[in-house]
């Protein structure tokens, strides 16, 4: 379906000789796996509930996991990858992925479920920030329109998972959503396997290291601190989310998350070979910048593709399977906008594009502002055009951003924060809904949730311009 839409939508207008198309196309059927899977599931969680008879809070763990998972490994992938080849840790990720798709149908319990999951995203994670990886090293010109490409995949995934996952659970139960990934994994894997280039083999030194030679220089303590320093500060703030209040256990576990991230960037800094280059990546600010915007732009992303569903269910009375359709324009208008934004950034760069995105997603979240229960189903419709077009401007435009502010040898570990930033800013989101909501959907937090959004794009919008004045974005 969507190497159809590739077809249809933009193989006419991207300048790619043959063999760039093929590898384009070979990564993006993988790299598609982690925004599927972590979208497509949310349909499934009714079912689950009534398969492990288990209440809404415990069961929508099988998504904050997936996120936490994906936003550990992917810098953790990302150093590997520059230390081991990149072709070989691609591979590899697809058959982690494939493990986990034929596994978790099989679980016997919530627990071994999550288990599975958690396996899933770390093997999609590394398709994610590998395919990237790829992008940067092999595709010398037009970048931008490779990373269209690559945003047909992602994007369009991810905005038509709810839709897909609905029709496979409504036909054929929840295992299906594991099951319809190995396609995908074999296909990718084939396909892969002939077009990526070989990696350059490890020196005879490297070669010879013992286990622990190589721990060191994967800056295995360094893995371990973010690892640990990161899962209580998430577990905190999405209990905020699932209590309703804020718990003494919960800020706890925050403050114990903070201290580990410090001690993490201490050690980091004093490291030989660093599992974050954060020196390297002082040098070079335009990467933070970009990360912080890409973050900032999935909270707004997120948020309305969580939220847009339980407002056209409780205010409008539409059914789950007529929201799935109508969740499609996002998705659509996201395709679509895709290719032609790599053609606007390969000849204007990503400047223009992420202002024209930002002053967009502003005017969509004060339109947002505006609905109240006689507001029209188009209406929704048109929004949802909207944000999908400027997921297709930002999906592109960011990553042409880190790519040009990148050096080639950390593009690796830059590529698996920016997909840190992705990860994060859906869990963001995810804490804002319940912050907002509380406990159960109204209109009325639905309607200070755009409030919110509204000051998110606007500050956006300030901080892309005050950088492109400052001429802080010419090397990005």
């Amino acid at each position: 379906m969507i190497s159809s839409t590739i077809s249809s939508k933009a193989m006419g207008g991207l300048q790619m000789n043959a063999r760039s198309w093929w590898l384009m196309i070979s990564v993006g059927l993988g790299m598609l796996l982690n925004p599927l899977n972590s979208s497509m599931v949310a349909v499934a969680i009714p079912r689950l509930q009534h398969v492990f008879q288990l209440d809404f809070t415990v069961v929508s763990w099988i998504i904050f996991t997936f996120y936490i998972a994906s936003a550990i490994s992917n810098p953790v992938v990302g150093k590997a990858s520059d230390l081991f080849g990149r072709k070989n840790i691609f591979l590899t990720g697809l058959i982690v992925a494939l493990v986990a798709s034929l596994l978790a149908p099989l679980s016997s319990s919530f627990g071994w479920l999550i288990v599975f999951r958690v396996v899933q995203s770390i093997g999609t994670s590394m398709l994610i920030s590998v395919g990237m990886a790829v992008t940067r090293i092999h595709i010398k010109e037009n970048q931008a329109t490779a990373l269209s490409v690559l945003t047909i995949f992602q994007s369009g995934a991810a905005a038509m998972g709810p839709f897909v996952g609905g029709l496979l659970v409504y036909w054929w139960d929840w295992p299906a959503i594991f099951y319809v990934n190995i396609p995908f994994v074999v296909l990718s894997f084939l396909l892969c396997w002939k077009t990526i280039p070989k990696d350059e083999t490890p020196s005879a030194a490297a070669r010879s290291m013992s286990v622990r030679q190589w721990l060191v220089l994967m800056d295995a303590p360094g893995i371990l601190l973010f690892t640990a320093g990161l899962i209580p500060l998430l577990v905190g703030l999405l209990s905020v989310k699932s209590s309703g209040h804020v718990s003494f256990l919960y800020i706890i576990a925050g403050l114990v998350g903070l201290v580990l991230l410090g001690v993490f960037v201490r050690h980091e800094l004093k490291a030989a070979s660093p599992f974050i280059p954060l020196r390297t990546l002082a040098k070079y600010p335009a990467i933070t910048w970009v990360n912080i915007e890409f973050m900032a732009v999935n909270v707004l992303f997120y948020a309305l593709f969580f939220g847009v569903p339980s407002y056209l269910q409780t205010v409008h009375h539409v059914s789950e399977l007529h929201t799935g359709i109508l969740m499609l324009a996002l998705g659509l208008s996201s395709l679509v906008a895709s290719p032609l934004a790599g053609r606007w950034i390969d000849k204007s760069g990503p400047k223009p594009a992420l202002l024209m995105s930002a002053i967009l997603m502003t005017l969509g979240s004060v339109w947002i502002v505006t609905w109240n229960q006689a507001s029209p189903v188009i209406s929704v419709c048109l929004a949802l055009v909207a944000f999908g077009i400027c997921n297709g401007l930002n999906s592109v435009g960011m990553q042409a951003a880190l790519f040009r502010s990148s050096p080639k040898e950390i593009i690796g570990v830059a590529s698996g924060l920016f997909s840190t930033s992705r990860n994060m800013g859906a869990i963001l989101s995810s804490l804002l809904i319940g912050i907002v909501m509380g406990d159960k959907f109204s209109f009325e937090g639905f309607r200070w949730l755009g409030i919110i959004l509204s000051v998110i794009a606007l500050s956006l919008v300030l901080m892309i311009r005050r950088r492109k004045e400052a001429g802080e974005l010419r090397e990005s």
